[in-house]
């Protein structure tokens, strides 16, 4: 056998095989024998088939074998033997294979590029400070006011602006295509006026929701929706259409025209409690108001140093990254280019939105993120390299304290949730992220922070 190894770029390699005749020869000869003893040929006995005729009959099928086999064997060989480790399988290219010819082809693989780390340690960026204003806390107070809120009944008088009402709705999205609308609007005719035109269209199914909770006025509602429930009286039903605009904020919204029917059940009146020491013990924790806010302010504070911890890394990653200018491996910014892509399409479809149906081009989503792909490879690859050098490692203590902390935020016991994620491979990510959070920390620690 000949290889010729080849750095194409610097992290770009491939390997380039020529296999003997006779070893390929032999290959296919006992591939012969093997579909011999299994296949059926009308005029055959089993298992005494000529090898010339399985030949004839099945040659593609037996190259293909004898391909696959030789090509996993040395190309694993080979990069056992040179100490190579692809980032992914590599692509086999130029292939040829015959009876009494040389197998060749190409293996072309990417590995990680060889890492000048630039100065880590020193590195320079503004930090926010972590400040809890007392206006924060009293919205966070009011926050909890309002989860803690009555709603009173309200009689005798139809609903207004402010007040809370129950409705069961029921609602369609209005057809798009300009056939789709006519037969709509052929629909929305009597009868009697609909002509000989085969009588009412297909219309999607009417979709039902019960006892839904809406205040009446509300910003967050449509106008003409606000505008359908102002007067309604508790047993009146209403019918009203709302067009959606193309930049409305909700995804399963944008661009649509919705029929709804509307049916008012009751009407309520929002009553917030006191704040007060009473709705401090309320709340199960507290025996003062004063104690409440102690609690709150304290929370926030610690949220706004998470927030604050992130921020700096996500400065001190990306002033690193400036400084480095070693090739990227395509593979791994593919990698980052999927993940992003796919978040992007989870997201909508959490939002009950089907991805495939929101007019979006998925490839030239996924293309505009190569760019900040590129940063995140190139950022990973800095961190490996950087916990390489300061011998950083995720130990088991602090695996099974994070496996610990997850289990408690699902309520589930630690062993059963430690034996899922190690049956799904998930503990290995985990000790990866510890270890990412090691490196960025001691890079924290080392920076010149420049406070706000």
């Amino acid at each position: 056998m000949k290889v010729e190894y080849n750095e194409e770029t610097s992290v770009r390699k491939s390997l380039a095989f020529e296999i003997e005749a006779e070893v390929v020869d032999r290959e296919i000869a006992a591939r012969a024998q093997h579909y011999a003893r299994r296949v059926k040929i009308p005029g055959f006995r089993p298992g005494k088939i000529p090898p010339d005729v399985i030949k004839q009959r099945f040659r593609q099928q037996v190259l293909e074998d004898v391909a696959e086999k030789l090509v996993n064997q040395v190309v694993h060989e080979e990069l056992e033997g040179r100490g190579l480790r692809p980032l992914a399988t590599p692509r086999v290219t130029e292939l040829k294979i015959d009876e009494g010819q040389p197998l060749t082809f190409r293996a072309v693989f990417e590995t990680l590029p060889l890492v000048e780390l630039p100065e880590y340690k020193g590195l320079e960026v503004t930090a926010a400070k972590a400040d809890v204003l007392e206006a924060d806390v009293d919205r966070e107070l009011g926050r909890l006011r309002e989860e803690a809120a009555r709603f009173d009944p309200v009689e005798g008088r139809p609903a207004g602006e402010g007040d809370f009402v129950v409705l069961d709705v029921a609602w369609r999205r209005i057809p798009e295509t300009d056939q789709e609308e006519r037969r709509a609007e052929r629909d929305s005719l009597p009868r009697s006026e609909r002509g000989a035109q085969g009588g009412a269209a297909q219309r999607p199914p009417a979709q039902k929701d019960e006892n839904v909770l809406v205040e009446v006025g509300s910003a967050d509602n449509h106008d003409d929706f606000n505008a359908a429930l102002a007067g309604m009286s508790p047993g009146e039903t209403k019918d009203v259409r709302l067009v959606y605009a193309k930049d409305h904020p909700s995804q399963s919204l944008a661009g649509q025209t919705r029929d709804y029917t509307l049916t008012l059940k009751a009407i309520k009146a929002k009553v917030l409690p006191a704040l007060d020491d009473e709705f401090a013990k309320d709340l199960g924790e507290w025996d003062s108001l004063a104690a409440l806010r102690d609690t709150v302010r304290q929370r926030l504070r610690e949220a706004a140093e998470r927030k604050a911890d992130r921020e700096v890394k996500s400065s001190l990653l990306e002033a690193l990254v400036e400084k480095a200018g070693f090739e990227v491996p395509e593979t791994l910014v593919e990698r980052h280019m999927n993940a992003r892509t796919e978040t992007a399409a989870r997201g909508l479809a959490y939002q009950g939105v089907d991805p495939t149906k929101v007019g979006m081009d998925w490839k030239q989503y996924r293309e505009a993120q190569r760019e900040e792909s590129v940063k995140a490879a190139k950022a990973d690859i800095l961190l490996d390299e950087i916990a390489r050098r300061e011998g950083i490692q995720a130990s088991d203590a602090e695996l099974d304290a994070e496996v610990g902390r997850y289990a408690e935020s699902l309520k589930k016991s630690k062993d059963a949730v430690r034996a899922r994620m190690e049956k799904e491979g998930d503990l290995a990510a985990l000790r990866a992220r510890i270890r990412e959070e090691k490196t960025l920390d001691l890079l924290k620690a080392n920076a010149r922070l420049n406070h706000e």
